[in-house]
Parts: C-alpha cells; sequence; structure tokens
C-alpha cells in the first residue's frame, strides 16, 4: 500500500483517537501504530454487546434440549480447532 493510500486510512482513525503513532526507533522513517485505550474500549464493548446478544437469542429461541446439543457440538468444534 502507498503512504498516501494509508494516510487516508490512519489519518481519521488519529483523528479519532483511536490510535496513536510513535517513531519507529529502528527506522525514523517510519511510525508504529498502537490502540489507544479509548479504542480498546470501545472494541470490549462491541464484543460484550455481540456476546449478549447472542446468548439472549440462545436462551430465548432454542429449548433446553437444543441448548444441550449446541453445547455438545461446541465442545466437538473446540477439540477439532485444537489440532
Amino acid at each position: 500500500m502507498r503512504p498516501q493510500s494509508m494516510s487516508a486510512v490512519v489519518a481519521p482513525l488519529l483523528e479519532s483517537g483511536l490510535v496513536i503513532g510513535a517513531p519507529d526507533p529502528g527506522d525514523g522513517r517510519q511510525t508504529l501504530m498502537s490502540l489507544t485505550p479509548k479504542c480498546l474500549k470501545w472494541l470490549q464493548a462491541g464484543r460484550a454487546a455481540r456476546q449478549d446478544w447472542l446468548a439472549t437469542t440462545i436462551s430465548q429461541k432454542l429449548s433446553i434440549h437444543e441448548q444441550q446439543k449446541l453445547q455438545a457440538a461446541l465442545e466437538l468444534l473446540k477439540r477439532l480447532a485444537e489440532d
């Protein structure tokens, strides 16, 4: 990606306080970008909202028996992912 293109992506993130840049100690021509605490909090809140939605939807739309089947399927998927 060209620096001009990257600047168009990064500038709004900098302006909104979601990322911060610091000079690369190994190469002063480059900038190391990091997420700010504000961004991390925003990401965490979004993740929590999605998890709340999923848990609520499962409990409202699936019977206890279906929830048990889902739990068993998740255990199998977890085993597959570990290999």
